[in-house]
């Protein structure tokens, strides 16, 4: 929502306030779509004002500002429509502007009037502060595309009161995607998706909230070792585990023992009890595939049809499989989803990294070169060219 002429006079910092502005807009009644028009002529008038006239509390400036120009809106059509213009009295700041809203926000990007896409997109948007482009740059399609979904997301909300927010499961996905996205490379964004899920985690005793404020920390501890000094991706077996933050660690360990004390499960607690067994192994060689691959059974074992509702759990298990019962009991796994997921590039990465395991690298060359021509992220693409490249390099003569 910041254009570019307002992104030079200091994008970190009104990154940073435009989502807690909007949440105060919103959470006072405001109409979202006004609101977000009204604070990005605030964000456009601190462009012209605050080079000169810097103010003490930019926040309540842009509050201020924002609000000014939704009840100048609001006169302006009283007038149209010939109503009395005293009915529209300036609103007075409330209490609610001087703490965080943004969690209030994020439910109403959640709100089951829109899809599951729109309600990422318009997540990354309001809460994330990212830009149209960026978006669209994360999601792979173009500008124009996104700038029509978020679009229809606004006007499907246009004119209602944000009273009926969507529920805990849809804001915890959508959530983890905004982590996610921020996991990939935008740093400050995994920091906001860990703030929310820390008032998250105060706001509801479901131990699915911990479960993914646990999976986010035990990751996020991971961040420092996972590209190297060239901005490459380094995998999880290769990274220098001394770069590991271990208070993350041991904070996201003591919250996945909290949720798991309610003896009550989900997909996020499972996820972060995995991770937590990475993080806890002092080398590779010394991971606990076993108790992974138990960890992993009970993940899949929460969908009716895991295959198609969760992918990415059942290569996990293939993988785990592989270390624990060998490589070709884990191609077997394979063999098994080929039929679903045979076109998905991470099928074929999973398929090379069991070949390397069996030691046959010529066909683990030829696994990691298919998953790299059918990658989309040009990081991860290039990744699995230099795995392709590295096993054909040590093929015997």
């Amino acid at each position: 929502m910041i254009d570019e002429p307002t992104r030079r006079l200091d994008e970190g910092a009104l990154r940073a306030l435009v989502p807690w502005v909007l949440a105060g807009l919103v959470r006072r009644g405001e109409d979202f779509d006004a609101a977000e028009d009204a604070l990005q002529e605030a964000l456009l008038e601190a462009l012209r004002v605050w080079p000169e006239h810097p103010p003490r509390d930019p926040r309540a400036w842009l509050a201020t500002v924002a609000t000014r120009r939704l009840v100048d809106a609001r006169r302006s059509e009283a007038a149209r429509s010939r109503r009395e213009v005293t009915t529209y009295a300036e609103p007075r700041p409330g209490a609610t502007e001087d703490g965080d809203d943004t969690l209030f926000l994020l439910f109403c990007c959640c709100s089951p009037e829109l899809a599951p896409a729109s309600q990422v997109a318009l997540t990354l948007r309001a809460v994330g502060g990212l830009t149209t482009r960026e978006i669209a740059e994360a999601f792979y399609v173009p500008e124009a595309t996104m700038a029509q979904r978020i679009s229809r997301a606004k006007r499907a909300l246009q004119g209602r009161r944000l009273d009926s927010p969507g529920d805990l499961a849809v804001v915890l996905r959508v959530l983890y995607l905004v982590y996610t996205a921020g996991h990939a490379g935008r740093a400050d964004l995994a920091g906001d998706a860990i703030r929310l899920a820390r008032q998250l985690t105060l706001a509801t005793e479901e131990p699915e909230a911990r479960g993914l404020l646990a999976l986010m920390l035990l990751n996020h501890a991971r961040l420092p070792a996972r590209l190297d000094s060239a901005g490459r991706i380094v995998p999880l077996d290769r990274q220098d585990r001394g770069l590991w933050d271990t208070r993350e660690i041991a904070e996201g360990v003591r919250v996945l023992q909290s949720a798991l004390a309610v003896q009550r499960p989900g997909r996020y607690q499972l996820e972060a009890a995995i991770a937590a067994l990475h993080d806890d192994a002092a080398s590779a060689e010394a991971t606990d595939w076993p108790q992974i691959l138990a960890w992993y059974d009970d993940l899949v074992a929460l969908t009716d049809d895991p295959v198609r509702q969760d992918p990415a759990a059942v290569l996990g298990r293939a993988v785990a499989v592989g270390h624990v019962l060998g490589a070709a009991a884990g191609l077997r796994e394979t063999d098994r989803l080929r039929e679903v997921l045979g076109e998905r590039h991470r099928w074929h990465a999973v398929r090379g990294h069991l070949h390397e395991l069996s030691g046959d690298l010529p066909a683990a060359a030829t696994a990691y070169a298919d998953a790299a021509r059918r990658a989309t992220d040009v990081a991860e693409r290039d990744h699995l060219v230099r795995q392709a490249a590295r096993a054909r390099a040590a093929e015997p003569c």
